[in-house]
């Protein structure tokens, strides 16, 4: 990882003023000012652009300027952050279960996640899992209910992999599977290549941008816009009629100003 964290350009971003130190307390508020301020988004692949994972690319985007990441972008800059500060961090590599069948194979690792060990056990921290997430970090102890301000999650272990679920107004449903083997910055890069640019991943053909804070979690997919509750119940739903409609929606429930590709190419945007 190239580049060097500017700690105090990330901090103003997140507009977090709060102490800094290795503990739980640090890591739930970081983790919470990060995910409101700084979205989820994947209008690069979208657009055919690159996804560079330099600390240096990654500043640029996501800190410097208005707009957000996806997985693979989130959490190295949470990650960075983290071990500033003076975390010891293990970045993972999860299959992601969330469109999936329940009895359906295993996909690869195409996300990316957090381990970090602390004195009162170990916590999975992810701010870039876009088709929920995550509002706080989470202790990784099986078959316990685990309450957040959005959200309500559980780990089970089975064949030798831990599998994260939301509960949802249907019930649960799995988020993705994972063990604890760190994931080497080359598997990120692979695993970022084709996320970004395999013909039938989501990111190449949907558009799909989230934020989440304390009181609603904010979705656009394509051109449809949801505000939800905790556990996902639906409180706002919305078409997006148009790319003026689009952009004004961008800005002001997500804080992206949205980029010039999008206007050109609206009409590509799947409708729902």
């Amino acid at each position: 990882m190239s580049g060097s964290l500017r700690l105090e350009n990330y901090l103003k971003r997140i507009r977090y003023t709060g102490a800094l130190a290795p503990d739980l307390a640090t890591l739930n508020a970081l983790h919470a000012a990060h995910v409101a301020a700084i979205p989820f988004e994947g209008l690069d692949p979208f657009c055919g652009r690159p996804v560079k994972l330099d600390l240096e690319s990654i500043q640029a985007k996501l800190v410097d300027s208005p707009r957000g990441g996806y997985c693979f972008e989130q959490n190295t800059l949470f990650k960075a952050v983290l071990e500033a500060v003076g975390f010891e961090v293990t970045q993972l590599g999860a299959r992601v279960r969330w469109m999936s069948p329940p009895d359906s194979p295993l996909g690869p690792r195409s996300h990316m996640l957090l381990k970090l060990d602390l004195d009162d056990g170990t916590y999975i921290a992810d701010v870039g899992f876009g088709a929920c997430v995550m509002d706080a970090p989470l202790q990784l102890e099986e078959e316990i209910e685990q309450r957040t301000a959005m959200g309500t999650y559980r780990f089970d272990w089975r064949d030798g992999l831990f599998y994260l679920a939301v509960k949802q107004p249907n019930g649960w449903r799995e988020m993705y599977a994972f063990n604890l083997e760190p994931q080497l910055p080359s598997d990120a890069e692979q695993a970022n290549w084709f996320t970004s640019t395999y013909p039938a991943a989501p990111f190449t053909s949907n558009v799909i941008v989230e934020r989440v804070d304390s009181s609603a979690r904010y979705k656009l997919i394509n051109r449809r816009y949801v505000k939800e509750a905790r556990e996902g119940e639906v409180v706002e739903e919305r078409a997006i009629n148009d790319v003026d409609d689009c952009s004004k929606t961008f800005q002001e429930a997500f804080g992206i100003v949205l980029p010039s590709e999008i206007r050109q190419i609206f009409s590509r945007v799947p409708k729902d």
